[in-house]
């Protein structure tokens, strides 16, 4: 058995220059019969919605941790603060209003914690075994409140025990993450011997979770695709099929969402061959796609295999019909591509009206009007605008572009939040222009 490779500093008396950051494959990998605490957090946010969210790269270490020979628990404040279902097997989240933080003070809007309250949270801990290795994910780098407010319960009932934060946050943020209280902080990708996601830890899930792919082989200049997952890496249609089995298999289980960055790509070689086989052995199942669709990718064919397996929600990525930031997006598609993808979904029995488009508002140099005539193009080809705010996300060439102006963004994860950064933290569009946008698109206040 080997619980403990070596020391680990502690920081849960506030020793910030304890917190160890790097690689910590290593030590995981050689965890034998440890019982082992993985933790979702909270979203400390003024809006979230549940867009078939599951922290995926957590539940694939849980499930590696689990063959190694290990016990594992899983605490997902998201879903366990669960109040009541929605749609497809997506649920609205217990949300508590909390004071804004500093830098949203002079913001007229309400700030919320989204998930499991602060009772629910400790009455749960004090219910598992004490574990050896606890270990934290995170989201988005602006929710890193939900960490450190996680960070400070688990320090309350397990003082002594080793803390690991992974994610996001802790990868695109780790000067700043040292000092959540972790005593080690994952700025590499882990190199485990991943299986599936551990679904299972679940009560009752309503859904599943597919990946196909790491990564992404485009590099726009506002994503971290490339930053989280240096190469794109493409999983055999045997170990997603496996991966669906395992969920499909469970009570419930009649959705499933892929997180794929580029589900399309390649799709000869194996998106149909995964579709055939799922549209065979798993007829019962619904699939949905939260990450936009490359959309030069959509063909006659494509567009049948889509609907003749059960792709329920179709989501397109189109960002801008503006030529320049069409090109700081990878050139990923055109205005003609978009035609034509709609036709195919239109000829393939889709309800145009119902395929969802990413348009991206609030990037820096970008207008009010250049916003509002890709709205008003996808409108005119049948579809549905989405609005999707700009967020500044470090380590990307945009990023940078806009921290050379404002350097506070540096030191400040929370000023990079979607929902305020373009209107009142960058001024880029004003709140009632934003509105407009939304107004614009259809969207419910």
């Amino acid at each position: 058995m080997n619980k403990r490779p070596g020391r680990i500093p502690s920081v849960a008396d506030g020793d910030t220059a304890a917190c160890q950051t790097g690689d910590f494959s290593e030590v995981l990998s050689g965890l034998r019969g440890a019982t082992i605490l993985g933790i979702n957090p909270p979203a400390f946010d003024f809006t979230f919605f549940d867009f078939w969210s599951k922290p995926l790269g957590l539940l694939f270490i849980l499930d590696a941790l689990r063959e190694q020979g290990n016990d594992i628990h899983l605490v997902d404040c998201i879903y366990e603060g669960a109040t009541e279902p929605l749609s497809f097997g997506r649920v609205r989240v217990e949300r508590t209003e909390v004071r804004k933080p500093p830098p949203f003070a002079h913001i007229p809007r309400r700030y919320h914690r989204f998930g499991m309250n602060e009772e629910a949270f400790l009455q749960r801990l004090r219910c598992l075994p004490k574990p050896d290795y606890i270990l934290v994910t995170s989201g988005m780098t602006y929710w890193y409140e939900g960490v450190r407010w996680c960070i400070g319960h688990l320090r309350e009932i397990f003082p002594s025990v080793p803390l690991l934060l992974g994610g996001v946050y802790a990868r695109l943020c780790p000067a700043h993450a040292v000092r959540s209280g972790a005593d080690m902080v994952q700025t590499e990708p882990l190199r485990l011997e991943l299986n599936g996601p551990a679904m299972d830890l679940y009560d009752a899930p309503a859904y599943g979770v597919l990946m196909t792919s790491f990564g992404c082989p485009m590099a726009c200049e506002y994503c971290a695709s490339r930053r989280l997952s240096p190469s794109y890496t493409e999983r055999s249609v045997g170990e997603v099929l496996r991966d669906a089995a395992r969920q499909f298999a469970l009570p419930g289980v009649h959705h499933a969402a892929f997180y794929d960055d580029a589900l399309l790509i390649n799709k000869e070689r194996r998106f149909y061959p995964l579709c055939e086989t799922l549209r065979t052995r798993f007829p019962h199942v619904q699939y949905h796609t939260p990450n936009g669709l490359h959309v030069h990718e959509i063909d006659r064919r494509c567009a049948e295999e889509l609907k003749r397996t059960g792709f329920t929600t179709i989501r397109l990525s189109l960002e801008s019909t503006d030529p320049g930031f069409q090109r700081r997006g990878s050139n990923k598609t055109t205005a003609e591509e978009f035609q034509f993808a709609c036709a195919q979904l239109v000829e393939a029995g889709y309800d145009i009206r119902r395929v969802e488009t990413y348009i991206l508002a609030g990037l820096p140099g970008q207008s009010l009007r250049s916003v509002e005539e890709s709205i008003r193009f996808v409108q005119r080809c049948g579809a549905r605008a989405r609005l999707a705010e700009y967020s500044p996300v470090p380590d990307t060439p945009m990023f940078e572009e806009v921290a050379a102006r404002m350097p506070e963004l540096r030191r400040e994860p929370l000023l990079s939040n979607k929902s305020v950064f373009s209107t009142y933290v960058a001024g880029i569009l004003a709140p009632e222009a934003m509105q407009s946008l939304k107004n614009l698109a259809g969207e419910k206040p």
